[in-house]
């Protein structure tokens, strides 16, 4: 089994999309593939198909049952904030040593796991957690979602120098943006300069993740 923790540069930058994305086209080529997104913030029961859960659960054809949602997000908040702000404001916790066993509970029987994760890179999880500390226990490879809009460069290979400095073997995937300053391929190939030897790739709003696949399978 192959596995991936999708992690990112910021929030609202195309995590989900890409998970879903790689899901799909692993699929289509024959691979068995499961995912989770343990935590999820600012959840809203009114638009659960628009979730970030409920849009993984259609990537792997599962129904949205509230216990699938469960398997598949078992921290849920409302509060579109950090999670470890989300839970406060529930008067709840995120147990890190539970969270990592769920991230590690996995059917080895599948070709290929994804564990998407939440906000960015460093993102507090508890009082003294955070993404990364998740990131560097559970110890998958990472593919790291990035943007195409402005001042994406900076962000990026902030988030690549922690990530290389962690030890953590890292994929660059650059999702692209509503609004960009430029051609997402001229953000590919500066960026590619920059993160040499890891692997950049460009995904646009209009394909699929097959250009993504000969690095992972």
């Amino acid at each position: 089994m192959k596995k991936y923790f999708v992690t990112g540069t910021g929030t609202g930058i195309g995590k989900t999309y890409v998970t879903c994305q790689l899901i799909r086209a692993l699929k289509k080529r024959g691979f068995s593939v499961s995912a989770t997104k343990p935590i999820i913030s600012g959840y809203d029961k009114s638009v659960l198909t628009e979730s970030d859960t409920g849009l993984i659960l259609s990537a792997l054809n599962l129904t949205l049952t509230q216990n699938n949602i469960s398997k598949i997000s078992p921290y849920r908040f409302s509060e579109p904030l950090s999670p470890d702000m989300a839970a406060a404001r529930e008067n709840r916790k995120i147990n890190f040593n539970k969270l990592v066993d769920f991230s590690l509970d996995v059917d080895f029987g599948k070709d290929f796991h994804f564990i998407e994760g939440v906000g960015g890179i460093l993102v507090p999880l508890t009082k003294n957690k955070t993404v990364l500390d998740w990131i560097n226990t559970v110890n998958f490879s990472v593919i790291l979602v990035a943007g195409s809009y402005l001042g994406t460069l900076s962000h990026t290979l902030s988030a690549l120098h922690v990530l290389n400095a962690s030890g953590a073997k890292v994929v660059v995937v650059v999702s692209e943006s509503e609004e960009q300053p430029v051609p997402l391929l001229e953000t590919v190939n500066t960026l590619k300069r920059f993160c040499n030897p890891v692997p950049v790739l460009g995904l646009s709003r209009f394909e699929n993740a097959r250009t993504i696949i000969s690095l992972i399978t």
